[in-house]
């Protein structure tokens, strides 16, 4: 769809307006994606048209002062006509986008869309949390998508975000240190051009945020073996539902997957709690779009890598039951960790030797630098050999004995010596492929190996 905008007797004219809302929640509730919905709602109220799918747009994971799950959100909305979508529901009625504009919206509607937004920002938004830190931005021109690729895989700073802000002419609020606006702003610069994927989010009656939350363990299990374009709804192994949040937020569960049909076929077969209603977002995860491959020497503190290497030390456990090893390439060492959250996927990383070649996937940590395990590309393991029994002397047929450690053999009656025993190879418990993390432990960005 393409943006235009143009002034008609001096007054700033636009089709469509891009809202972007960041930094809402805190970790005692709250959550950005309701207050997307909330605004919807009012939206539609004063008769404005969303225009497509709202935007879940998850972030940098690795920035220290990064919200919850560093998710942004964006929508746009305009006037339109013509066919409509299906894209939410609230007390059981129906929220829906349009894709074709019919009437440009006045400089007056673009700044009360803004008291709109800011009042519901300034009602939902948990600014009492010393980390809460919201943004919101209304744009009539999308910025550059190298503002998104660098808020998801680099750092983003606040005084090139405000430049930005200005030079578009845009309408815009910073709360306390206003980092909000960083996430706001890149939410909207995000096109998804190569890959996206769809989250339901049902929200929950006001009345039971804060209680537990009732979500059948069966039925997810059956919607995810009945949905296979769904993705990370349930940890079989660990019995974990990824679908429920932990945190006292408005959500009651979100599914993710490939398209939004799949998606509502997907809800009716869940059995939970009575909704409020939901909301579907186009999102950017499972994509791996924060990863970027590397050389060794390349690699900088709160990036997320894919780096090829050959394994230089044996993996170890260290107290707490993380696993740690080093691969190098041409350019340098670094240390890879499988911590202990990732459960069972230590366990193929247990099973590397010395020699094996790998690609690793993950984020990288400040201090020890170290790459944070996602996945593992196994791309080939060399064979190792096991002893069968100490060497015969080849003059007196008696096997020798060993002289110790590291130091060979030698035959007790006539004196001949040898290094090696006989051997044999050991067949390895891990093959060339991908390994990935469990569910319970997925980064939303993280790529799901059945999407790959």
């Amino acid at each position: 769809m393409k943006l235009k905008y143009c002034f008609y007797n001096n007054v700033l004219r636009v089709n469509i307006i891009w809202i972007g809302i960041d930094d809402t929640d805190s970790v005692s509730g709250g959550c950005t994606t309701y207050v997307i919905y909330s605004l919807i709602q009012k939206l539609v109220e004063q008769e404005y048209d969303i225009i497509g799918y709202p935007r879940l747009v998850r972030l940098n994971p690795n920035i220290p002062w990064k919200t919850r799950g560093n998710g942004a959100l964006a929508l746009q909305i305009g006037r339109s006509i013509g066919k409509t979508i299906r894209i939410g529901s609230t007390h059981n009625q129906n929220i829906v986008a349009c894709s074709i504009l019919k009437k440009d919206l006045s400089s007056s509607e673009y700044t009360a869309v803004k008291s709109l937004v800011q009042s519901i920002i300034e009602r939902y938004a948990k600014t009492d949390d010393q980390n809460t830190n919201p943004g919101f931005v209304l744009l009539n021109k999308k910025p550059s998508q190298r503002l998104y690729t660098t808020a998801v895989q680099e750092i983003v700073h606040l005084t090139d975000v405000v430049s930005l802000l200005k030079s578009h002419d845009a309408l815009y609020k910073g709360y306390k240190n206003k980092r909000g606006l960083i996430g706001a702003t890149a939410a909207i610069a995000w096109s998804p051009r190569s890959d996206k994927t769809f989250e339901l989010i049902t929200y929950r009656e006001q009345d039971r945020w804060g209680t537990k939350r009732i979500v059948d363990n069966d039925s997810v299990q059956q919607m995810d073996k009945a949905c296979t374009n769904t993705f990370d709804n349930y940890d079989y192994t660990n019995k974990h539902n990824r679908l429920v949040p932990h945190s006292p937020c408005p959500i009651l569960y979100g599914i993710r997957g490939e398209h939004p049909t799949d998606l509502i076929s997907a809800k009716s077969m869940i059995i939970s709690e009575q909704t409020m209603g939901f909301l579907l977002f186009e999102t950017n995860q499972g994509t791996d779009d924060h990863l970027q491959k590397k050389t060794i020497q390349d690699i900088q503190p709160y990036q997320s890598v894919i780096v090829s290497g050959t394994v230089v030390s044996p993996p170890r456990t260290i107290p707490g039951g993380h696993v740690l090893f080093s691969i190098d390439d041409a350019t340098g060492t670094i240390d890879c960790a499988a911590y202990e959250p990732t459960k069972q996927f230590r366990n193929v990383i247990r099973e590397l030797t010395i020699g094996d070649r790998v690609d690793v996937y993950g984020g990288v940590r400040e201090q020890p630098i170290t790459v944070n395990l996602e996945k593992i590309n196994i791309r080939s393991l060399i064979q190792i050999r096991e002893k069968t029994e100490n060497p015969v002397c080849s003059r007196c047929g008696k096997h020798m004995k060993s002289r110790g450690t590291n130091q060979g053999y030698k035959c007790k009656r006539c004196g001949t010596t040898k290094n090696k025993p006989k051997t044999k190879p050991r067949k390895r418990s891990i093959k060339t492929g991908f390994y990935e993390v469990p569910v319970c432990a997925r980064r939303h960005l993280s790529k799901p190996l059945k999407r790959m």
